[in-house]
């Protein structure tokens, strides 16, 4: 079986992307540079004790799909406790809304973003009355 293990964000610029995951979901990162042989910082999600995967942040090594284009690749989906205090402070740290916040009836609110380096990424809150 092929699960899910790592997952890597492209980023331009790695100062940025990291002061943005920090400060919104409380990633901390480490500097993994001289392993990958370029700017790559790990990306801790979480405790060990919670259910997720821990991933990275890595220098892009092309240019940026251009805007409006479809998603080529995965999008990640967090989970979080709060969301529209997740949405405001993603709006607060240079994000913007790709898909506003929608109902997924009796399970949860979900919605889709552009981090400060344009990539797609989603907030996920369970929530049995969503409607």
């Amino acid at each position: 079986m092929g699960r899910l293990v790592h997952f890597e964000i492209h980023v331009d610029n790695m100062d940025r992307a990291k002061k943005f995951y920090g400060e919104v979901f409380g990633w901390a990162f480490e500097d993994w540079s001289e392993f990958a042989g370029m700017p790559y910082f790990g990306a801790v999600t979480g405790g060990e004790d919670v259910p997720g995967i821990n991933g990275a942040l890595m220098q892009r090594q092309s240019p940026p799909p251009e805007a409006n284009q479809p998603l080529n690749g995965y999008a990640c989906t967090m989970g979080v406790e709060d969301y529209d205090a997740t949405e405001t402070k993603i709006l607060n740290n240079g994000g913007a809304v790709a898909l506003p916040k929608y109902a997924l009836p009796g399970m949860a609110w979900q919605g889709y973003y552009k981090d400060t380096e344009g990539n797609i990424f989603g907030i996920h809150q369970p929530d049995v009355n969503a409607k």
